[in-house]
């Protein structure tokens, strides 16, 4: 399984934050924004706000997950943010997969013909 590039650094998640595009939904939040790369860099925030660490990861993992299954279906060239909200860990599967491919949608990340 090939690994997801990711974005690590805190001048990256900035950037993103102040100059890229936002969709929200009540379990995740995606930021988007174009990069000068020929494929798609990931970064996921977890706040301790949601939980102790096995939830934070939990939710981590979910999301890294959505993002791994839809990832052929999106657009490359972007940094892309995930955020976990409240009830990104009680959420079900398929609803935090429509969820993110929504989002994706209104953010026109999705590639042609999905």
């Amino acid at each position: 399984m090939k690994r997801a590039v990711t974005l690590k650094e805190n001048h990256e998640f900035r950037r993103l934050y102040q100059k890229g595009a936002s969709a929200v939904s009540g379990c995740m939040v995606v930021y988007c924004r174009k990069n000068r790369l020929g494929h798609n860099r990931l970064g996921i925030t977890v706040s301790v706000k949601l939980g102790h660490a096995v939830v934070r990861n939990r939710a981590r993992r979910r999301l890294r997950e959505v993002y791994r299954v839809n990832s052929g279906a999106l657009k490359q060239g972007y940094d892309i943010i995930l955020v976990a909200r409240g009830k990104t860990v009680s959420t079900g599967w398929k609803e935090l997969n429509d969820t993110f491919l929504r989002l994706c949608r209104k953010l026109e990340l999705m590639g042609e013909g999905v």
